[in-house]
């Protein structure tokens, strides 16, 4: 089918087919749009993180405004993780050892655990309706995935047979394992609130694992699932997400971070995102709350400037990484501009339900 685009000719509009290769370009130069719109990124698993209980959840799950209206706000959630906090990770480069079929069993449990986690979340969700009334939408959840990391031999074995993940067959068979076994859980768990829409590719570039998620990504897509994916800044193979099997990728400015960086990082991240057909992640922490010791509040406010002025909040899907509870933490604070930031930032949230056009 032939892409259309609509040409201004002598102040008459003429609708005009486009070539193959100006229809994809068309295509890319636009943010990607997603079921979710916004999506918030859950650290949580590993023995460093905190429980995530109800209560730790209602920041994320509604704002409450300074002149006392409340709303809901993420109306997706995406619970990843790294490493263990003991010594094992699910992903190249943050811990020593890596993860075997034991750790992976273990993060299931902690994923599925009993008043923590997805069901602290359906329970928040559940106890905030009581408030505010039943959401028009339902909550999705995004989950990560272990990585099979190359160059392992003891990850263990399935159905008898050891695995070694020198072998692609190997790792695919590993991963589609894991994913079995979250979606079994997910559904046994019978959540009221929560639908799984997909998993997430924790490996943050492709040095390390190279295709792998493209043979991965047939199985979730098979399940009628999708594969999620947030690249670091300019990292490997950000600029092929889609040959690569993923059906979203959001570009990381990481500009928050570090304040040597200049915020022309933002301009550039919108631009590059809209260039490769992407979505955007918008990024803080703890370090945003205005009072805290050199704070990076204004960083913070800089991110909401450059969406504004790119005009992110209209027409692409955000991820929003806010560090291990960044806000529980501004949930919490009696700070006047902490109030303020928050409800300039959730205002565009919620009013962004309201836009068709950001989901597919």
């Amino acid at each position: 089918m032939k892409k259309i685009v609509m040409l201004i000719i002598g102040g008459l509009a003429v609708l005009a087919p486009l070539h193959k290769t100006e229809a994809r370009n068309y295509e890319e130069n636009k943010y990607k749009t997603n079921q979710i719109r916004d999506l918030a990124l859950i650290y949580q698993g590993g023995t460093q993180r905190i429980d995530w209980t109800p209560d730790q959840f209602i920041p994320y799950v509604t704002h409450q405004f300074a002149d006392g209206t409340k709303d809901w706000l993420f109306d997706g959630f995406l619970f990843l993780e790294f490493a263990d906090g003991k010594g094992y990770n699910y992903a190249y480069g943050y811990a020593s050892k890596q993860a075997r079929k034991t750790e992976w069993e273990w993060l299931i449990e902690r994923v599925f655990e009993k008043g923590k986690a997805l069901d602290a979340l359906d329970q928040c969700i559940e106890n905030e309706k009581k408030n505010i009334g039943k959401p028009n939408f339902k909550h999705k959840i995004v989950l990560g995935l272990a990585i099979p990391l190359p160059k392992q031999k003891d990850w263990g074995a399935i159905d008898g047979d050891s695995l070694d993940f020198n072998l692609q067959a190997d790792q695919i068979k590993a991963a589609k394992w894991y994913i079995d076994q979250l979606m079994y859980r997910f559904k046994k768990a019978e959540f009221k609130n929560l639908e799984l829409t997909g998993f997430y590719w924790v490996d943050e570039d492709i040095a390390t694992c190279k295709d792998l998620s493209k043979y991965v990504s047939q199985y979730i897509h098979s399940q009628k699932k999708e594969l999620v994916w947030i690249p670091y800044w300019k990292a490997k193979g950000y600029e092929q997400w889609k040959e690569l099997g993923f059906d979203i990728a959001y570009q990381q400015p990481n500009h928050f971070f570090t304040k040597t960086i200049p915020d022309s990082r933002l301009d550039e991240a919108c631009e590059l995102a809209r260039k490769n057909g992407m979505a955007m992640e918008f990024e803080c922490d703890s370090h945003a709350l205005y009072d805290s010791e050199d704070s990076s509040y204004d960083r913070m406010l800089a991110y909401i400037k450059a969406f504004e002025r790119h005009e992110v909040f209209q027409t692409s899907a955000i991820a929003y990484y806010t560090g291990s509870k960044g806000f529980i933490d501004m949930y919490k604070s009696t700070s006047p501009e902490d109030k303020k930031i928050m409800d300039r930032l959730a205002r565009h949230i919620i009013s962004r339900r309201n836009i068709k056009t950001l989901t597919k």
